[in-house]
């Protein structure tokens, strides 16, 4: 219980475009009494749809809907429902899809390690190799790609790519998500970089309702993904991507360099014939020098950030403080059931 002796308040957030269809079964499977959770409420972003989403999420129950007017994208949605979640005072925070692909039922296995405080991020984890209509060269994308996330955030999470998550509140203060194509990897690399406490526990998945909207094709999807991997790690992480160019590049001119010298000072070659090594040499070193120079810049602008990410945290925290007050004052619910954002 908090200060206020309350238990818990769980908000389970949907991010839902065009998903008039399977929204219904969506919400209908989620448990509305959980053991160690007060309260359990039922948030649904509309990103944008033109089907009716948002009114047959009202008509099957949801507590919050909040509408984008024009389409932002996955990732933009998942942030409006760490904002609105913050908003609603909500102690925990899981993110599930709008197509029922994950069993509701493991929403209670999923909260477990932030309830005994031993996570700020729980994943869970697919049974990759039992689904079925994933196939043979899905899963081998899942594990490799899984496991290249794993390296460059430090993260130890075998299934990336779920979006069958919750948070604690520490964890929706500190998120700010840049990308549009999808939160699931950058918010790794952000647990990595801000040292969160990251769990997993097995959860279990439902046949498929409908094809992927996320992609199209598989290139498309590993193109955009690496995509935003690496715009998140240069934004994160900068020296290291920079730093890692430079080496290359560094490296390469000393080989051309080594290779100058073999052949002129062993080899007797004229000057002259080789004089293009000497030249791409210098242009490497040159683009070297460049890259570990963006490198520092990008890690001076990285500092910068994460002081003005800082300031947007103690921001959140104020409103937040000012809304529980109002709510525990007036003893009313908050009044948010639907709205627009631009």
């Amino acid at each position: 219980m908090d200060r206020h002796g309350r238990e818990p308040r769980l908000i389970v957030q949907i991010p839902a475009f065009n998903e008039a269809q399977t929204l219904p079964a969506t919400l209908a499977a989620i448990p509305r009494d959980l053991p160690g959770v007060g309260s359990v409420e039922v948030l649904v972003i509309d990103d944008g749809s033109t089907d009716g989403t948002s009114e047959v999420a009202r008509r099957h129950g949801a507590d919050h809907v909040v509408r984008h007017r024009r389409r932002r994208g996955l990732a933009q949605a998942f942030m409006t429902g760490v904002r609105t979640a913050l908003q609603l005072d909500a102690d925990i925070l899981v993110n599930t899809d709008a197509d029922n692909q994950y069993c509701a039922e493991d929403i209670a296995r999923l909260i477990e390690p932030i309830l005994q405080n031993r996570a700020d991020l729980v994943v869970g984890e697919r049974p990759i190799e039992e689904i079925a209509h994933f196939g043979w060269f899905k899963k081998k994308l899942q594990r490799w790609g899984s496991a290249f996330v794993r390296w460059l955030s430090g993260v130890q999470v075998r299934d990336a790519a779920s979006g069958f998550r919750a948070y604690s509140r520490h964890a929706l203060l500190h998120l700010h998500v840049h990308t549009a194509f999808s939160h699931t990897l950058e918010t790794l690399v952000q647990a990595g970089t801000k040292r969160f406490a990251v769990a997993t526990v097995p959860v279990r998945v439902n046949p498929p309702t409908r094809p992927s909207r996320l992609f199209r094709t598989v290139p498309g999807y590993l193109w955009r993904s690496f995509e935003t991997l690496l715009s998140v790690v240069a934004l994160y992480q900068p020296l290291r991507v920079f730093g890692s160019l430079a080496i290359l590049a560094a490296i390469a001119a000393l080989l051309l360099c080594f290779r100058y010298l073999v052949c002129v000072y062993i080899l007797g070659v004229p000057d002259t014939t080789i004089l293009a090594t000497i030249i791409l040499a210098t242009i490497l070193f040159c683009g070297a020098s460049i890259l570990f120079a963006v490198g520092l810049l990008g890690q001076s602008l990285a500092a910068n950030r994460q002081l003005m990410e800082e300031v947007v945290v103690l921001l959140r925290a104020r409103q937040r403080a000012e809304a529980v007050r109002e709510v525990h004052g007036s003893r009313r619910r908050f009044p948010v059931r639907m709205r627009k954002v631009g």
